[in-house]
């Protein structure tokens, strides 16, 4: 059986800001799960913009246990797209924290319609309080 080779168009892609990778293509949403599409992305940012979580092994230790290695390059992949920064608060041994960006704060409204639809539309999963509908939307205005 003949193998099929994928083969990207130069012209149809571009280098996301900050970062070595390719576009699939110009379209806006593909361009955005290009980013933040896998599974454990949108998961950090929702421990860093949600929950407060700044600290890699505040990170890690997460409901959903991300490995150390995904975790080490989801950090790299959102600072160097400029959607978290990384602080250094002690130099021996080098430790940091992770803030969002105000990029990534503009993903709030993202993560507040994943809360929402998942809530609705995904059998299991805990629905959020009206507290916890206001902290989020109180952090989407700040």
């Amino acid at each position: 059986m003949a193998r099929k080779t994928k083969s990207k168009s130069k012209s149809a892609t571009k280098p996301r800001d900050a970062t070595d990778a390719e576009l699939r293509s110009m379209c806006p949403i593909a361009g955005a799960l290009d980013l933040l599409g896998d599974r454990w992305t949108l998961l950090v940012l929702r421990d860093v913009l949600l929950f407060g979580k700044h600290l890699y092994r505040e990170l890690q230790h997460g409901p959903e246990r991300i490995s150390t290695n995904t975790l080490s390059e989801r950090l790299r992949r959102l600072e160097a797209s400029g959607i978290l920064e990384r602080r250094v608060y002690q130099s021996n041994p080098e430790r940091c924290e992770y803030h969002a960006t105000e990029k990534g704060r503009e993903l709030l409204p993202v993560l507040r319609e994943l809360i929402l639809w998942g809530s609705r539309h995904v059998p299991g999963v805990s629905k959020p309080t009206a507290a916890q509908m206001r902290a989020i939307d109180a952090a989407s205005r700040a």
